[in-house]
């Protein structure tokens, strides 16, 4: 438990101060239209649902001015990069801005459930006064802009499942624009002014105190005048203003980035369905671990999609790995003749844009002095860039760094995807053989999945001196690794170090990594500790 609290007490307080937050308005804007003497008259129609729905209200609104702010990838990369205080346990907490979205999300789904289903029941009670509470709803600014807030939020939230994704992502894609038209009516919601509460100068004449349990003598009382009611000022715009001004500027930023020309200087299809892709642009700066954004207008004019750097920064070029995993992906290797239909200099390559680069989890890989890089599948693609800025930092670099030990673990089930990776782990190997650093770097690479024919094959050539399926002196593990074995070992190793652990691959392996670092990290500050990072975009 004090493991899971050293590594997760930020996000913790995080969360319940956004928890804290939405109580705190729920609770304060609940009793004020409990106990407002403007709305006594409204609350009689409406009873205890007006304090309800409102309170609901400004909790959406305080989601909805929260909502765009982890999506604003510019921004974060800004503050991760830039600010001074943004340092360890603080710095991590950046890399969880998609989860603070979702559960932002959540918050306002919960919000909006709870004020439609007041409004419902409302609309529906004989005892509101309502004539005809379907013209209400459907020839009024509030009826009609709050139906477009409920179908538009019904659609953002069901396309964003994760079936959804993994099975269609183009379809999260689009739907996820409806965001659009979804903060233009939650702007102009508040117009309609449908909850109304007393004049303050009506308030100055109508004796509230007196006149409530004198309803017949109204209009023949002096001090019981018929009272005036107004709607209150819209507020929902002010809500929002400025995270939507902040993300228009993110997409200014990604228009005047979408104009710039990108240079295709080589493209290489690998045997095993990758391509990669080198490129230049200009004052293109990257840092080892980061992401860009590709659109193929030939492909998609709206979609972006991320692929991490496989290039070290003191190249003089920049480059992606592509794997044909959906239909987007599939129509960029054929464009560029991945698909074996035509070679590249017969064909006219498609232009790309290119929006970043933007912070990543792994740029943290050099704050530690231990660091394990644990990757599955093509989950690998994100340390190749580091890698490779290991060997220059460490090895070519005046100044040393931090970081004085790299744990590298690869799982992966198809042999073949090991081809364009084991090419640069070669090159390393050999690099670090001639300068005397091959403690630097100790790497394991784990084959999941293979064949009687490729057992035989294997077997036959255990005893040469590199590996049959990798061709490094370092051979290929069969089957899966013990993570309890391997974070003991680790933490003997290395007693009072800080040690990063970095993944990219599935969730279910994430889970068991989370867990290790917790059930391997010492309650003792002065011991040894792990902390967990996972790559996400």
């Amino acid at each position: 438990m004090g493991c899971w609290i050293l590594n997760e007490s930020l996000s913790v307080m995080f969360v319940l101060s956004w928890l804290g937050v939405n109580f705190y308005l729920f609770i304060d804007t609940f009793c004020w239209y409990e106990e407002e003497e403007s709305f006594f008259y409204t609350r009689v129609i409406l009873g205890s649902a007006l304090a309800w729905a409102r309170a609901s209200a400004v909790c959406l609104n305080f989601n909805c001015m929260l909502i765009l702010i982890p999506v604003s990838r510019n921004l974060i990369s800004f503050i991760r990069g830039s600010t001074i205080c943004c340092r360890g346990p603080w710095r991590r907490q950046l890399d969880k801005n998609l989860k603070f979205h979702k559960l932002v999300a959540y918050g306002i789904a919960v919000n909006a459930t709870l004020l439609d289903s007041l409004l419902t029941v409302n609309l529906e009670d004989p005892s509101n006064r309502i004539a005809n509470p379907t013209t209400e709803l459907l020839t009024t600014i509030a009826g009609i802009t709050g139906l477009v807030i409920s179908l538009a939020l019904i659609l953002i939230v069901t396309s964003s499942t994760e079936f959804i994704r993994q099975t269609s992502y183009e379809l999260f894609w689009y739907t996820h624009h409806i965001f659009i038209i979804f903060f233009i009516s939650l702007a102009i919601h508040g117009a309609g002014r449908m909850v109304r509460g007393q004049t303050p100068e009506s308030l100055l004449l109508h004796n509230i105190t007196f006149c409530r349990d004198h309803y017949a003598e109204w209009k023949a009382a002096a001090q019981c005048p018929v009272p005036q009611f107004s709607g209150k000022e819209p507020s929902a715009w002010k809500w929002v203003l400025g995270p939507v001004v902040l993300y228009a500027c993110e997409r200014v930023i990604r228009f005047w980035r979408f104009q710039q020309e990108v240079v295709i200087t080589k493209v290489i299809s690998h045997p095993s369905g990758v391509l990669e892709l080198h490129m230049k642009k200009r004052s293109f700066a990257m840092a080892p671990g980061q992401y860009i954004l590709i659109q193929c207008p030939a492909i998609s004019s709206l979609q972006w999609h991320p692929f991490t750097l496989t290039s070290a920064p003191e190249e003089d070029f920049f480059s992606v790995h592509v794997r044909a995993a959906g239909d987007w992906t599939r129509a960029l290797c054929e464009a560029f003749g991945a698909d074996g239909q035509a070679p590249e200099e017969s064909r006219s390559r498609p232009r790309l844009a290119v929006d970043g680069p933007f912070g990543a989890t792994l740029t943290d890989v050099f704050h530690y002095p231990v660091s394990m890089c644990i990757a599955a599948g093509i989950g690998v693609t994100p340390f190749a860039a580091l890698l490779k800025s290991i060997w220059y930092k460490c090895c070519e670099s005046q100044t040393q760094p931090k970081l004085n030990k790299v744990y590298f673990y690869w799982i992966c089930r198809d042999p073949s995807a090991f081809e364009w990776f084991a090419d640069l782990l070669l090159s390393l190997e050999t690099r670090m053989s001639e300068q005397g650093k091959t403690h630097l770097l100790s790497y394991h690479i784990f084959l999941t999945g293979w064949d009687e024919n490729q057992a035989i094959h294997i077997a036959l050539h255990w005893d040469e001196n590199t590996d049959v399926i990798t061709g490094l002196k370092q051979k290929t593990f069969y089957g899966r690794p013990n993570w309890n074995n391997e974070f003991r070992q680790i933490a003997y190793n290395h007693p009072s170090s800080s040690i990063g652990v970095f993944f990219c691959g599935p969730k279910a392996l994430s889970k068991t990594l989370r867990r290790m670092c917790r059930l391997h990290s010492s309650a003792d500050p002065r011991g040894v500790h792990f902390y967990y990072n996972k790559e996400s975009f």
